[in-house]
């Protein structure tokens, strides 16, 4: 029985081997893509879903996050492994987009996150968390967050793109991010102002469209 289970442990590494060569060599021209990392930190949207329609001018945010400790006292602190806080970046896609500037920011290194409206990463805007950020100097770029939610209010009708990532004690960001879009549809008790006519750009609809 001992040496079955010598000769099947040779065999696994020969094989092991043998697949570490070809990955080296690039597969057939292909490149091999790495297998997730397993108890690696990540965060997740719970609301809002991506491509949904909010009634209101509100918004409450809420995500999920794995294997990352927040850590409200450490909050500025040194960073330490596996733990730190949120930053909540809330950005308005314009009205009416150049296509010239909508294709740099699809085919950016980056891809569309180069396509940045209005923040409202503001105390009107995020509340506590925007008072947070201007301590900290980050109003109007992210608002800091040491509990998995945010809330929004007194934001316009039209698309919106919020990026989630986690970030050190230091505000350093992580790697680990979330990305969802979502609607605040027009109020339709008053009267809705003329449509602008965009003049051979791309409006805010279909550009929402694009960076989905």
């Amino acid at each position: 029985m001992k040496l079955w289970i010598g000769i099947l442990a040779v065999a696994a590494l020969a094989v092991g081997a043998l697949v570490a060569v070809l990955s080296s060599e690039g597969g057939k021209g292909e490149q091999a893509v790495p297998d997730p990392v397993p108890g690696a930190p990540s965060v997740s949207v719970i609301t809002p879903r991506n491509g949904s329609v909010q009634p209101s001018k509100a918004v409450v945010v809420k995500v999920d996050v794995a294997n990352f400790q927040l850590a409200p006292r450490h909050f500025g602190a040194a960073p330490q492994l596996g733990e730190g806080h949120i930053r909540f970046a809330l950005n308005r896609v314009p009205n009416c987009v150049e296509r010239a500037k909508l294709e740099r920011g699809r085919n950016s290194p980056t891809s569309n996150g180069r396509l940045i409206g209005r923040s409202y990463d503001f105390p009107k805007y995020s509340g506590p968390n925007g008072l947070l950020a201007l301590r900290s100097g980050t109003a109007g770029i992210y608002s800091p967050a040491t509990e998995p939610r945010i809330f929004y209010q007194h934001l316009q009708s039209g698309f919106y793109r919020l990026v989630i990532t986690l970030a050190s004690n230091n505000g350093a960001a992580t790697p680990f991010h979330a990305v969802t879009n979502f609607e605040i549809v027009r109020d339709p008790r008053p009267p809705a102002p003329p449509a602008k006519d965009c003049k051979g750009k791309v409006s805010s609809a279909e550009a929402a469209e694009a960076i989905r």
